[in-house]
């Protein structure tokens, strides 16, 4: 067993390389969505570009001082970090601001902080902690249920603020029990579970549950019959009913603009000019790219403003129009030789914990990566997360930072046993 030496022993060069790359990229797209002729130097603090460097540089020093901090601080720390970020996000709605129906982002001197961001990091050390007991089997069933409080708690807390979308990241977790032994018919249910709540907006209550008895009838027509079986189908029946009356009464209390744009990424309804206007101009914007794109500072969407949000959710529709599918693709194999990098030293190492939490890091780097992309060309809903590393936001950037350089200072331990 041995200690580092120094700072950099140790360190993946590729992580660190991959992360620099991608937020100077992201700094040039900040400037070229917010570009402004009077306010042209890139380092004005009046300016988004000019703020986001802020955040870069002291997202830099964040990143020295997690690789300062000896690595097992993190194993031996996970559960205070956890509670103290609990508490953060239960004295938010206290202490921010009502943005937008949100009350998600604190104040502090001009800035405005997100806790929400930083429980991403929280939760995932929370849950390397406790999965990586030597007692801990992910077949029990006690082990399922404490997993599940551990990732639903700061869910439901961020849900309380109206943050949906900061909420649903933490179902990325699954991918991280399910490396650890999930059974995969978890996964094959919650694919399920998606299916029937997509097809329970589409269709007539009355035409679904009778394709819930007739799926039942072929059930029961199929599997051994014993009273177990018997129990299993009427268990699966129930929650098919269940959900084919219950997705219909969850969609009624969302709010107005939340159904508009669910409705309208399942064709129910057209409205280019109010809640669909952000996707359709950010589809027109990355489509008008074409192959090269338009040039640096030369995208007219993003010149005159037609995609709201464009620096922050919706930054990827200025690299499609200014840089093309070329340039896109280049961000898109970024990502994924990150991803890959990621899963590669979570793989690699000896201790459980630094494993649980490369592949915390991974899930919510795909989790972010796959919905924003995917909101931007249509593809998915609208629901408010930026791009890692890309999007303008000190909150995001610094806590991005903070999960991903706490697994290269771990890796640097990798000789190491860490619980």
């Amino acid at each position: 067993m041995r200690n580092q030496k120094h700072l950099l022993e140790g360190i993946d060069i590729w992580l660190v390389a991959l992360y620099v790359v991608l937020v100077l990229l992201g700094w040039m797209n900040i400037y070229a969505a917010v570009y402004n002729e009077e306010h042209q130097n890139i380092f004005d603090i009046t300016q988004n570009y000019g703020k986001q460097m802020i955040w870069i540089g002291t997202s830099f020093f964040l990143a020295i001082i997690v690789m300062v901090i000896d690595g097992k601080f993190y194993a031996a720390f996970s559960w205070p970090i956890y509670i103290a970020t609990m508490l953060l996000l239960l004295a938010t709605p206290l202490l921010a601001r009502d943005i937008n129906g949100q009350k998600a982002w604190i104040e502090i001197g001009g800035f405005q902080i997100q806790a929400a961001e930083f429980a991403k990091f929280a939760a995932n050390l929370a849950l390397a902690k406790f999965l990586s007991q030597l007692n801990i089997k992910m077949e029990d069933f006690d082990t399922k249920v404490k997993a599940v409080c551990v990732i639903g708690l700061p869910f439901f807390l961020i849900l309380a603020q109206n943050d949906t979308g900061s909420a649903l990241v933490f179902t990325s977790f699954i991918f991280v029990l399910y490396r650890e032994g999930l059974s995969s018919s978890f996964l094959l249910f919650g694919a399920g579970v998606g299916v029937l709540a997509i097809l329970s907006l589409l269709f007539p209550q009355l035409y679904l549950l009778v394709g819930v008895g007739i799926i039942t009838a072929l059930m029961f027509m199929a599997i051994p019959r014993n009273w177990k079986n018997f129990f299993i189908v009427c268990g699966l029946s129930a929650i098919m009913i269940g959900m084919v009356m219950g997705v219909n009464l969850a969609f009624d209390k969302l709010q107005p603009h939340q159904k508009e744009r669910i409705e309208i990424l399942l064709g129910k309804k057209t409205d280019n000019k109010g809640a669909g206007y952000n996707v359709n101009q950010s589809k027109i914007a990355i489509g008008s790219g074409g192959f090269l794109g338009k040039g640096f500072l030369q995208g007219t969407q993003t010149k005159y403003d037609f995609v709201p949000e464009q620096s922050t959710d919706f930054i990827f529709c200025t690299v499609g129009e200014e840089w093309g599918f070329v340039g896109s693709l280049v961000i898109i194999i970024l990502f994924i030789l990150l991803l890959l990098r990621v899963v590669f030293v979570a793989e690699r190492q000896r201790s459980a914990f630094t494993r649980i939490y490369g592949y915390g890091v991974a899930s919510i780097l795909l989790f972010h990566f796959t919905i924003n992309i995917g909101m931007t060309v249509g593809l998915l809903p609208v629901i408010g997360i930026p791009l890692p590393f890309i999007s303008y936001g000190g909150s995001s950037l610094w806590s991005f930072t903070i999960l991903l350089f706490i697994l290269i200072k771990l890796d640097a331990y990798r000789l190491q046993i860490l619980r």
